[in-house]
């Protein structure tokens, strides 16, 4: 089943592209920025793309600002499981389970303080050299700038030994429907510089006796990075 869902994706992101990609550009005023800062990148493994969150359309922006068939797609995603998404509106019963799974969602197991055993879906796609994207904050941000970053993106990336690639949205916050299809909204992606492995520890030093919330603290670099961008 998640050779299913591998090829689904791939699939699913690639036919979605060019009406996405047309939407955005027509409704939404799209502008990519930092394309540039792509094409260098290793192409024999995985990168993790990091982005804010103001958005019910950032999953699908992300993939529709990359080039058509880019070596980047399909980019794979962080949910939760389908239980976490009941209980809201009409529209979010759709969410979870099978159709995030077939646009390339994969689990997050919450509650078990163990990376290991939360992201063991996410660090063997880092294995097999796939892509992931990963929103740091966990959520939506309601308060119209990025929250705080938990700690798993910086342990998936030190876990797979990749870069990550800060993605900065803007534009959305506190947009409806209504406001995009009388486009008035201008929507910015920018790919910022690749934050790697030696940067992070770099940024945010380790003690010698440890400190339990080095991940917390890389990921909120990475946050700074993001929010450098928007």
């Amino acid at each position: 089943m998640d050779i299913f869902f591998l090829i689904s994706a791939h699939i699913f992101q690639v036919v979605i592209w060019p009406p996405t990609r047309l939407f955005l550009w027509f409704f939404g005023h799209l502008e990519v920025k930092g394309l540039e800062n792509l094409t260098n990148l290793p192409k024999d493994k995985g990168v993790i793309f990091a982005s804010n969150h103001s958005s019910e359309l950032d999953p699908f922006i992300t993939p529709a600002s990359l080039p058509f068939m880019s070596r980047f797609i399909p980019l794979y995603y962080t949910i939760r499981e389908k239980s976490f998404y009941d209980g809201g509106s009409v529209r979010q019963k759709f969410y979870g389970g099978f159709i995030f799974r077939f646009i390339g969602g994969h689990y997050v197991y919450t509650g078990l303080k163990d990376y290991d055993k939360s992201l063991v879906n996410h660090i063997r796609l880092l294995k097999e050299n796939k892509n992931i994207f990963v929103f740091p904050e966990g959520g939506i941000s309601r308060i119209g700038k990025p929250k705080e970053a938990k700690g798993g993106i910086v342990y998936l990336a030190e876990k797979g030994n990749t870069l990550i690639i800060p993605v900065g949205i803007s534009g959305l916050y506190g947009a409806t429907m209504v406001d995009i299809l009388l486009r008035k909204r201008r929507i910015i992606v920018t790919f910022g510089m690749p934050i790697s492995q030696q940067e992070l520890k770099l940024a945010v030093p380790r003690e010698e006796d440890g400190n339990v919330n080095i991940y917390k603290d890389e990921a909120q670099y990475v946050m700074s990075k993001i929010g450098a961008i928007i």
